[in-house]
């Protein structure tokens, strides 16, 4: 394992102060590890499968492949598939009643819009629907379901 970790080092042209500096360890504590001296834990290990960008179980010895496959999952605020098209259709509803009007209200002033203001109304609308169903799920989805 320590002859791993210092390959792995070496190969990324890093000493092993500045390793020892992202992982928040002493140099000293940091070479002893990499000499078989002092054991490496888990947590440290899971630092270092990160910096190298390795998997730990590679870093560990117990596999050969290099690469630390992660898998990214999204948050569970995220939304499906099923909130954007409500959105959409919201959305379609909003601009629908804008067409039928073909001007709108601000300050009690009527505001005839182009098709680019138009677009650019659609888009914000749009934007400001995602933001709040974001919102909404973050603030009522049940923390056992987080």
């Amino acid at each position: 394992m320590d002859s791993i970790i210092k390959s792995i080092r070496k190969e990324r042209k890093m000493s092993g102060t500045e390793v020892a500096d992202r992982i928040g360890i002493s140099a000293q504590y940091y070479y002893d590890i990499e000499k078989g001296a002092k054991k490496l834990s888990a947590d440290n290990a899971a630092k270092l499968a990160e910096i190298f960008g390795v998997s730990v179980d590679y870093l560990l010895g117990l596999k050969d492949e290099k690469n630390m496959i992660v898998e990214e999952t999204e948050p569970y605020y995220a939304l499906t598939n099923k909130d954007g098209s409500d959105i959409a259709k919201e959305l379609e509803k909003l601009m629908s009643a804008l067409d039928s009007n073909m001007s709108l209200a601000f300050h009690g002033e009527t505001i005839d819009m182009n098709e680019g203001q138009r677009e650019l109304l659609r888009i914000s609308l749009e934007n400001s629907m995602r933001v709040a169903k974001q919102i909404a799920k973050k603030k009522f989805t049940p923390k056992k379901y987080r």
